[in-house]
């Protein structure tokens, strides 16, 4: 029986990933006479594959990794001026207004009438509170779970205070390696709604066997499937 669907935000609900690739292209240009693109952002990778530990996910990581890459590839040569610029394209991230992806406020309305949602979703706590409060979708939620990492234990934690454990809750969202198979492997459902794009930190292969795996080309066509796994269950 399913009682409890748990939504990703950042790429599944809204954009996200757009608003890091202009600001890394804007990193590109800004150190161009330094480093060509392609070799700036595997420098700016391995930065944010360090840095993860220590500063966590979102853009304040992402800023800091953006200005010791640009210290590295310079030698330590960086124009103040460029750090500057750096430290504003984090702070214009930070303001920039939330864009819904469509069929979220349908689908999530939609869920909400018949089952437990939660919003499970990780990265810098302040920001995500933000982008949360411009969405409007606050209210639809039984439950908000900011968390630094999402683990299978984190799921188990979080289905079973909102919901009624994890192998009672479906997880959906656009990144498998975060969203889909540590959900799978709390004994979840999950269910992968790819986005155009994708951060190289998410990237993994996908469960395809898994029994409880399924993928949807837009988040409209959650409902449908939420309402044929209830149908398969009480046949």
């Amino acid at each position: 029986m399913l009682t409890t669907i748990g939504f990703d935000a950042d790429d599944t609900l809204w954009q996200n990933e757009a608003f890091f690739r202009l600001t890394q292209d804007r990193f590109a240009a800004l150190l161009a006479d330094h480093a060509a693109p392609d070799h700036l952002a595997e420098r700016l990778e391995a930065a944010e594959r360090r840095n993860l530990g220590p500063y966590g996910f979102g853009v304040k990581g992402f800023v800091l990794s953006m200005i010791e890459t640009a210290i590295e590839v310079t030698e330590g040569r960086v124009p103040a001026t460029v750090i500057a610029d750096l430290i504003a394209a984090g702070r214009e991230m930070l303001e920039h207004p939330i864009q819904l992806l469509p069929q979220a406020r349908t689908t999530v309305t939609a869920l909400a009438a018949d089952y437990r949602v939660v919003l499970i979703t990780k990265g810098d706590l302040l920001d995500q509170e933000r982008k949360l409060a411009q969405s409007g979708l606050g209210d639809l939620f039984d439950g908000v779970e900011i968390v630094s990492h999402k683990t299978p234990e984190a799921y188990r934690t979080i289905f079973a205070r909102h919901g009624t454990g994890a192998d009672q809750a479906l997880m959906v969202g656009n990144s498998l390696k975060s969203d889909v198979i540590p959900a799978l492997d709390a004994g979840a459902w999950g269910v992968h709604v790819p986005h155009g794009l994708t951060w190289a930190l998410e990237v993994a292969d996908p469960p395809s066997h898994h029994p409880r795996f399924h993928v949807l080309e837009d988040l409209g066509g959650l409902p449908a499937l939420v309402a044929s796994l209830a149908a398969h269950r009480n046949r």
